[in-house]
């Protein structure tokens, strides 16, 4: 490893806060402040990568099946799904999905959720069997819950609650895009990248929503009730708790941060640095994040994950040159 010092960090008690107000606008969303959702920089030629790197398509999702440890990857197009076993990364089994896929998510044991234009789609990791959930509207994200309801959010604003049938629960509107959901007990927070936001979604509305930073891109979640999310344009990890909705921690990560994965047996979370094609650890433990570990990547690391089973990093390159894995013990040597 080749830490870097603990990063300047800060509890924040008084968070921007954006109240949705204002007439709508003639599609019919919330007339408020927006910009153009940020992306990940463009990243130079690659260093030698750190442990290994095995052939794969250009790479915009990853997802390690949590039961099977099957990695699921989405190509750049959101047409094809690779199913990759780990023992064997060389020989995928691809899918070609029914809809233009945005992002994955963990589903039931053993299955992929693929989060598409008019539905949801489900794939067992294994087999690689298709079902779909038809959805009202353009989905740009899904989570399940632990009894087999869905939430998922769309590209108009929209959250829905979904039983495992597909029967909708409940509807909550007035973003302008749902982005990414994120699960913490039965707090449901969204990430609304064109306001750069985090909104808390209630019973019946819409709660308490924060700025997130300059340009949020992705977010995820640990077992401590955390909400991780990457500010990609300002430069910064960002850290909040739901129920209330607060911001309890922000530092600089800089290389525009955007991808992120947990380590639940490390309890590291790894942010991919796209300017600088670099993966880094950080331990949030203390409530100022510490940088623990820095890895070189491929070229184009905007998707990342972690394999809960063995702690392996595993790092998808969005310009198709290949898969990369860390091992857990390699990152216990260190470089």
């Amino acid at each position: 490893m080749r830490p870097r010092g603990s990063v300047a960090s800060a509890l924040v008690g008084a968070a921007v806060v954006v109240v949705l107000t204002g007439c709508s606008g003639d599609d019919g969303g919330p007339d408020v402040p927006t910009r153009e959702p940020a992306t990940a920089a463009v990243s130079p030629a690659a260093a030698r990568p750190a442990g290994q790197v095995f052939p794969a398509a250009a790479t915009t999702a990853l997802l390690a099946e949590r039961s099977t440890g099957r990695l699921a990857a989405l190509d750049t197009a959101g047409t094809a799904l690779a199913l990759i076993d780990p023992a064997a990364p060389t020989t995928p089994a691809t899918i070609t999905l029914p809809a233009v896929g945005v992002s994955l998510a963990q589903g039931k044991p053993g299955e992929v959720l693929v989060a598409a234009a008019g539905r949801v789609v489900r794939v067992d990791a294994v087999t690689g069997a298709v079902t779909e959930i038809p959805v009202d509207g353009d989905v740009h994200s899904v989570q399940t819950r632990t009894d087999g309801t869905l939430v998922v959010g769309t590209a108009d604003g929209t959250v829905r609650e979904l039983n495992a049938d597909g029967t909708v629960t409940r509807t909550i509107t007035g973003l302008v895009s749902a982005d990414v959901i994120a699960l913490t007990g039965e707090n449901i927070t969204v990430v609304d990248r064109k306001q750069t936001a985090v909104v808390a979604v209630g019973d019946e509305a819409l709660g308490l929503m924060l700025r997130a930073g300059d340009g949020a891109t992705n977010a995820i979640t640990d077992p401590h009730g955390r909400i991780i999310v990457a500010d990609t344009a300002g430069g910064e990890l960002l850290v909040y708790s739901a129920g209330p909705l607060v911001l309890r921690q922000r530092f600089p990560v800089l290389s525009s941060p955007y991808a992120l994965a947990y380590d639940p047996r490390s309890e590291l979370v790894w942010v991919s640095a796209t300017q600088s094609n670099e993966v880094v650890g950080y331990d949030l433990s203390t409530g100022i994040g510490v940088e623990v570990a820095r890895f070189a990547t491929l070229r184009q690391p905007d998707a990342i994950t972690v394999d809960e089973r063995t702690g392996d990093l595993f790092v998808a390159s969005a310009t198709g040159d290949g898969l990369q894995r860390i091992s857990a013990d390699e990152r216990k040597r260190g470089q």
